[in-house]
């Protein structure tokens, strides 16, 4: 009777560890949360993670980012930018690069109601980013969020970025921040 009840439970338990579970396809373009989590994500030479924050919070002030947490034994920063729409374009020579971007993304729509008193008013971008000290390296998680909201408050156009080239910009600035914190600069 015991052979026949273990027989029976190794049978199930092979037919379902051999059942296949369909999995929904990504679509031509659309990466995995794995994919996104590499470009997202960079080492740094040194287990230094205060000094690595540093140089991030120098990286985000640079690019006009307003520093809104920073905890150290976290390792958490949030910081967000605000570029304003109605007045000259949103540009200013600091935004080219967050310009650049968000062209990509959004194709600055002017009147996305059909309604002439609406108007796109304000790009948001928010940023959160996890420092952690990985053996002798640091580890870094960046995450980038854009919002657009029209004149009334109300968004229009809300987008995590996940672009490759995006991730490998910044990881560029945040490496020369690095370098530029070592020196004491």
């Amino acid at each position: 009777m015991i052979k026949i009840v273990i027989i029976v439970f190794l049978s199930i338990v092979s037919f379902y560890g051999c059942t296949i579970v369909n999995q929904p396809k990504k679509s031509d373009g659309e990466q995995t949360q794995l994919q996104v989590r590499q470009f997202q994500t960079r080492e740094f030479d040194t287990n230094d993670t205060k000094l690595v924050m540093k140089a991030l919070v120098n990286v985000l002030q640079d690019d006009d980012f307003i520093i809104k947490n920073a905890v150290v034994d976290l390792g958490l920063i949030s910081a967000s930018k605000e570029i304003d729409l109605a007045s000259s374009g949103g540009r200013s020579s600091k935004n080219d690069f967050w310009e650049e971007f968000f062209k990509a993304i959004f194709n600055d729509k002017k009147n996305h109601y059909n309604d002439p008193a609406v108007f796109n008013k304000l790009k948001i971008v928010e940023a959160t980013i996890n420092v952690t000290e990985y053996g002798k390296r640091t580890k870094v998680r960046a995450n980038f969020q854009a919002k657009i909201l029209d004149n009334r408050g109300n968004p229009v156009e809300v987008y995590t970025v996940d672009e490759e080239k995006f991730y490998r910009d910044f990881f560029a600035k945040v490496d020369k921040g690095i370098f530029l914190q070592k020196q004491g600069l």
